[in-house]
């Protein structure tokens, strides 16, 4: 099983960029919640979002302090392994408030949240509904609770999720939260030019 939960590292070796990884967040206490490979104005970019294991806030614990620790370290690992052949820069940052689920744990993990929902097959006439997590049946899919009533939707009938940033406690579909954002909603990147 994978360290980190979600990996778009497409022209990479991805086997070996991932045992590099590993050690360095298990020294920091930390899973991998993203890991992608990119780019932007300024060139390849390496992001990796970060998150305490046993926080149930989405980026719960995770400080830019510690973003730079990881960064820093990750770098050394990155230089010795050769792994990135060309130039990139390193991101490391938290999820956000707005962090995608990727597992039933993380459904189960996230229970009481709300969460935007895109599915693969509709749910009640809807391919995108929002929800309440209600945790896991018995099989281990995510139970829901949305404006049709509560419903099991089975993992592989689920395209992409992502928790919702509600203010306070308001049920608010849309958001101002970052994918990297720290519990104040506060951008929070460590970014090192490699």
């Amino acid at each position: 099983m994978s360290p980190i939960a979600h990996t778009k590292i497409s022209g990479l070796d991805s086997e070996r960029l991932v045992a590099a990884i590993e050690p360095v967040l298990l020294s920091h206490g930390v899973v991998g919640v993203e890991l992608l490979w990119k780019t932007d104005r300024s060139g390849r970019v390496l992001e990796l979002t970060i998150e305490r294991p046993d926080s149930n806030e989405p980026g719960g614990g995770v400080t830019l302090d510690l973003c730079g620790e990881i960064s820093r370290d990750l770098s050394a690992v990155l230089d010795v392994t050769d792994v990135i052949p060309s130039r990139y820069s390193l991101l490391v940052g938290s999820p956000g408030l707005e962090r995608g689920l990727y597992s039933a744990k993380d459904y189960e993990r996230f229970c009481g949240r709300r969460a935007r929902i895109k599915l693969v097959e509709p749910l009640a006439g809807q391919m995108v509904v929002h929800a309440e997590l209600l945790g896991l049946n018995e099989q281990g899919d995510p139970k829901l609770g949305t404006e049709f009533g509560e419903h099991t939707v089975p993992l592989k009938n689920i395209d992409q999720a992502r928790l919702v940033f509600e203010w306070s406690g308001s049920k608010v579909a849309g958001s101002p939260g970052s994918r990297r954002a720290n519990g104040n909603g506060q951008k929070q990147p460590f970014r090192q030019k490699r």
